[in-house]
């Protein structure tokens, strides 16, 4: 065995190493994957007429794909199309989203293309978060986005919050580009905000889905059965890096939701 293949090497970047495996992302147990139609594995149909159909096949969601290759529990707390605004003032209530049965010890947020790219909601910034009272928050993606951060602390104070950001794309149009950007940026400033959050920066990591991408990753709009794979392969890969380049952040890990205390590490 070589052990120092599973220690964080020097200049490593997090898609350097890809694992199949699920990594060390498998120390989370119990994940929640909020999101929109990427988080749910939606397909995109097309009829003779050209007439479109969206389905969310959640078994070929990158969820859960990774509950298969880390055997842990996933949910998948997403629907195609979904908002910020949505998730907020309606979805998250109308499906028990915020009952402490299903507090995890680990939530993935991938939301932002939905908001920003097809409903232009107001960015916003990081000054739109109260961080005494949620309900203060202005109606803007970041106070939106805030809120989803603040009541999962509500829930699970322990978890740990990683922020996708969205992957670059050659087809983006110079208005798509810079909203992309800034989305990075402030899931960026989010991640100092709250204690305990990462940020998957897949805007600056990812491979560009370009023309040779889509051909083998996409089915019409949205991507096909092996994109969803590799997406949770790319998400399974970054986590496990984070992992690896902050063991002592995550020694406790296995405390998360337990109710026992950490108390001090003693190396």
């Amino acid at each position: 065995m070589k052990i120092q293949e599973y220690y964080l090497t020097e200049n490593e970047k997090p898609l350097d190493r890809i694992v199949s495996d699920g990594g060390f992302c498998g120390i989370f147990r119990k994940i929640c994957c909020i999101g929109d139609s990427l988080a749910s594995g939606e397909f995109e149909t097309v009829d003779e007429n050209g007439e479109k159909g969206y389905y969310d096949l959640y078994e070929y969601s990158w969820g859960q794909y990774l509950a298969r290759m880390t055997g842990s529990k996933v949910y998948n707390f997403s629907r195609g199309g979904m908002t910020t605004r949505e998730y907020m003032e309606s979805f998250a209530d109308a499906n028990g989203f915020w009952s402490k049965d299903k507090a995890a010890q680990a939530y993935i947020v991938a939301l932002g293309v939905n908001d920003l790219m097809w409903c232009a909601q107001e960015i916003g910034t990081i000054k739109d978060i109260d961080r005494n009272d949620w309900r203060m928050n202005k109606g803007t993606f970041a106070g939106w986005y805030g809120q989803i951060l603040q009541r999962i602390r509500d829930i699970s104070p322990d978890s740990v919050l990683f922020l996708m950001t969205m992957p670059k794309e050659t087809s983006d149009c110079q208005e798509w580009k810079e909203r992309k950007a800034i989305h990075a940026e402030l899931l960026w400033k989010m991640s100092e905000l709250f204690r305990d959050t990462y940020v998957l920066d897949f805007y600056r990591y990812a491979p560009v889905y370009d023309q040779k991408f889509k051909e083998n990753f996409y089915f019409n709009g949205h991507m096909n059965a092996s994109g969803y794979l590799l997406t949770a392969k790319m998400t399974a890969s970054y986590i496990d890096w984070i992992i690896r380049g902050n063991p002592a952040k995550f020694a406790a890990t296995g405390l998360i939701g337990t109710g026992i205390s950490p108390g001090v590490l003693i190396q």
